[in-house]
């Protein structure tokens, strides 16, 4: 005998599920947020990752340097 409730089957198997859900997607931010925080070290700490993240992020450049892009994005015709 089944009892439709908010405790049956069907109920319990769908919160499994979200509940693998989201031990996954907290592992994942996890994983992230250490990432971020290793390169927030680097760039308090190492002078050339600073100047390395400002050219890269922000397009820095020197005074005598000239800066050329080039987009990824581009039509093949």
């Amino acid at each position: 005998m089944l009892v439709f409730d908010k405790n049956d089957l069907f109920t319990q198997v769908e919160r499994r599920q979200e509940l693998k859900n989201l031990q996954k997607s907290r592992e994942y931010f996890t994983n992230q947020i250490d990432a971020e925080r290793t390169e927030l070290d680097k760039l308090r700490t190492n002078p050339a990752t600073l100047e390395r993240y400002a050219r890269e992020k922000y397009l820095m450049k020197r005074e005598n340097e000239d800066l050329f892009l080039i987009s990824e994005n581009y039509d093949k015709r």
